[in-house]
């Protein structure tokens, strides 16, 4: 059951990574994880990984310590008591990097002994089996995005039913899935009540104690520097001058390399109050559709509460409000950074003055809604 959608389990996990490890990107992956070190090393470890742990612990663990170390100021965290006694949650999650919102956490749960959880990954990023080999290996559980409608529902009542599964069987795994259809990309973190809905397609019971059993917990992920700023401002530029954006083929590659070698600046992880029994049972006495808008805004709150606001915000604020900088050095720096990012852009046929005001926008809009 669920064979499709679930994580690799040991043994599959083992031969998937024989069969990635052949891969002709396993020495460029290696030089730039292990810099120094023999290039075959990823190869040969894992030509010897016998199962999703020791995955985790020879290769995950160590890789994203490297990209934090290479590319971070530092990952900072809160909120970790919320699973102290073996809690497992559905984390709904902001979402800003295609695969370092996921990873970062899983970081920060090998780092304090915590149990990992399942991530959920849209099969749009499944361009072919070595991706496929690594993401289901890495516990990920696979989410049909590109399918006809009589598809989309059936594919989302079988992943509400493994999600509430997972969550509710002798050995429980929380399940971390973003709170919306893709990344943020203009800034404004909202939770789209399609995910909620698709979350209670696979309860018996009423909306209340169908939810509650999920176990919600909302997860702000915040970036001191947007990963990908200037290709999310690019996008929404195009979005709209002609009214959709349609990416190139392996485009989503690109940004998953782009966003794990940039620089990112200070990374903060906040584990939110889960949803309350109190705030479902509020929900369920609203009529069907403002209850699933209830919840999203709860969400959101809880969210927007617990996001991170850095210096570059409140100077991507200032830039938009018109009013005097706080910090004239931050400010100038930011200035800095928006030109070297304009600078990527194609030299012609494209708003400049546009895209640079989408992305100070970008950084902005949490400050403004916070009430700046």
């Amino acid at each position: 059951m669920y064979e499709n959608i679930r994580p690799y389990n040991d043994a599959e996990t083992a031969q998937a990574l024989k069969r990635a490890s052949n891969n002709r990107l396993m020495e460029q992956i290696s030089a730039f994880l292990f810099p120094g070190k023999d290039t075959d090393i990823l190869r040969n470890t894992l030509n010897t990984i016998h199962g999703v742990d020791d995955f985790q612990t020879r290769v995950m663990y160590p890789a994203v310590r490297s990209i934090l170390g290479k590319t971070t100021k530092g990952l900072t965290y809160e909120g970790l008591d919320w699973f102290e006694g073996g809690g497992r949650y559905t984390m709904l999650s902001s979402h800003r990097d295609i695969v370092l919102d996921s990873a970062f956490i899983q970081y920060i749960f090998k780092d304090n002994g915590l149990p990992l959880s399942e991530i959920a990954v849209g099969d749009n990023l499944i361009y072919n089996q070595f991706v496929e080999d690594l993401m289901r290996s890495n516990r990920m559980i696979k989410v049909a995005r590109s399918t006809s409608p009589k598809e989309l529902y059936e594919t989302s009542r079988e992943l509400s039913s493994y999600i509430r599964m997972r969550l509710c069987d002798e050995h429980p795994a929380s399940i971390w899935i973003s709170h919306r259809n893709g990344r943020t990309k203009d800034g404004n973190d909202t939770t789209e009540q399609g995910l909620l809905k698709m979350l209670s397609m696979s309860g018996s019971r009423d909306f209340a104690e169908n939810m509650g059993e999920l176990r919600l917990m909302p997860v702000a992920v915040s970036y001191e520097i947007e990963s990908c700023g200037i290709k999310k401002a690019y996008e929404v530029y195009i979005k709209q001058m002609m009214g959709s954006y349609v990416k190139r083929p392996g485009e989503d590659l690109e940004s998953i390399i782009l966003g794990i070698m940039q620089q990112k600046g200070r990374v903060h992880v906040a584990f939110c109050k889960p949803i309350t029994r109190a705030e479902l049972e509020a929900c369920a006495a609203l009529d069907k559709n403002e209850r699933f808008r209830q919840l999203a805004r709860i969400v959101d709150e809880r969210i927007l509460e617990s996001y991170r606001i850095w210096p570059n915000n409140i100077a991507a604020a200032e830039m938009l409000t018109g009013r005097e900088p706080s910090d004239r050095h931050v400010y100038e720096q930011f200035e800095k950074y928006l030109k070297e990012e304009l600078n990527t852009l194609p030299k012609h046929r494209v708003d400049r003055r546009c895209i640079r005001d989408i992305l100070v926008k970008i950084y902005a809009t949490p400050v403004l809604r916070k009430g700046f």
